[in-house]
């Protein structure tokens, strides 16, 4: 049966069979699985069993990267360390030395130095174009070029991205086409659906949501998911089965969370406009039926001491990451972002007065009023 949303994220991994079944699955905590005999060994090697390192694959890691993949409607995923592990094996999955990617200017900080830091040195070029002119897209396509790469709700402004258009340019030039969908989750935003080849998620964000996990997941095609998945086994890039377990335990309650995220977060985007000492506000729009996103930035007045405003936060937590259930708030510049050039940002708009909100569960009105308490005592 094609279950909704809600029931598939509740009810995964399916039922299994055996002698001893748990409501809730095991922890399988262990480096190596045990054989019975030589031929029992070399059964893996020829697929008839499933798991003989957990290096290479183990019952948990397998059941995050397929819980993701379920509810993204795609058919194979893989769980990984990290968010940034994923998108690793997700581009070396793609291109090699000599190819090139076009990716969007406006990228989370720590993907950036990934492809402007570290992939030229695997020979791997890489342009960074505004993504909402496709004339620029298409212009920056050389012959060498492989892969398109963007974020669904781009970090930290939160545009959207018009991921129609990617995935009719990735056809048109017979270019895969990636998708980070952090921001809007499964959730809000399904871009395997509309044609995207490759999804990725930082899993420490919103699928585990409960702070305590770090972990990425990349799902897609499977040609391409068998090639990512031979990268993270050969460079070690795989999670550990606990981390794993708490992604999937997650995973479960994401709707439940998402639905309150989502509705904390537009009212606080609503009644943050106009408030004395905040120049600007940003939060994403259409995203989807079921809403815009957990996330906010603010990008405070001049007049506005950004220090104080930090100091005044009360029980708002500063922290250099996102989601989770409570409230956080992080400084782009000087966390997430102070890695890309100063010229850029200040192109994107990426200033020292810009302020990240994490929107979380509590109460709207509690949150509402720590953060216009916050830019009053700032003014």
């Amino acid at each position: 049966m094609d279950f909704h949303f809600d029931t598939k994220a509740v009810n995964f991994p399916r039922k299994t069979k055996g002698d001893t079944v748990s409501k809730v699955k095991p922890i399988y905590q262990t480096s190596a699985f045990v054989f019975e005999d030589l031929d029992d060994l070399e059964s893996f090697y020829e697929g008839k069993k499933d798991y003989l390192y957990t290096r290479v694959s183990n019952p948990n890691t397998d059941d995050l990267g397929m819980g993701v993949a379920d509810l993204e409607g795609a058919p194979k995923g893989v769980a990984t360390s990290s968010g940034l592990s994923a998108i690793l094996a997700g581009v070396l999955s793609v291109v090699k030395a000599g190819d090139h990617i076009v990716a969007c200017e406006d990228l989370y900080g720590g993907t950036y130095s990934l492809f402007a830091g570290e992939l030229p040195d695997f020979g791997i070029e890489v342009s960074f174009v505004d993504f909402t002119k496709k004339d620029e897209v298409e212009n920056a396509i050389r012959p060498n070029t492989k892969l398109l790469y963007t974020e669904s709700v781009t970090n930290p402004l939160l545009r959207v991205e018009d991921l129609q258009m990617l995935s009719e340019i990735g056809e048109k030039h017979n270019l895969v086409t990636m998708v980070d969908n952090t921001f809007a989750t499964p959730y809000l935003l399904q871009p395997y659906r509309i044609g995207i080849d490759l999804v990725v998620h930082s899993a420490t964000k919103y699928i585990g949501g409960h702070s305590d996990v770090t972990a990425g997941v990349i799902v897609g095609r499977e040609d391409l998911l068998a090639k990512a998945k031979a990268k993270v086994i050969n460079l070690g890039a795989n999670l550990s089965p606990f981390e794993a377990w708490l992604g999937c335990r997650g995973l479960k309650t994401m709707s439940v969370r998402m639905e309150r995220h989502v509705r904390n977060a537009a009212f606080l985007a609503s009644e943050l406009k106009g408030v004395e000492g905040i120049k600007n506000v940003y939060y994403p729009e259409y995203v989807s039926e079921r809403g815009n996103g957990a996330m906010v930035s603010i990008e405070l007045d001049e007049g506005t001491d950004v220090k104080t405003f930090f100091k005044s936060l009360d029980w708002v937590k500063i922290i250099p990451t996102l989601a989770g259930l409570d409230t956080t708030v992080s400084y782009p510049i000087g966390t997430s972002h102070r890695t890309i050039p100063e010229s850029t940002r200040q192109k994107l708009g990426i200033t020292k007065q810009l302020v990240r909100i994490s929107v979380g569960i509590e109460n709207e009105n509690d949150i509402v009023a720590a953060f216009k308490q916050a830019v009053e005592k700032s003014l």
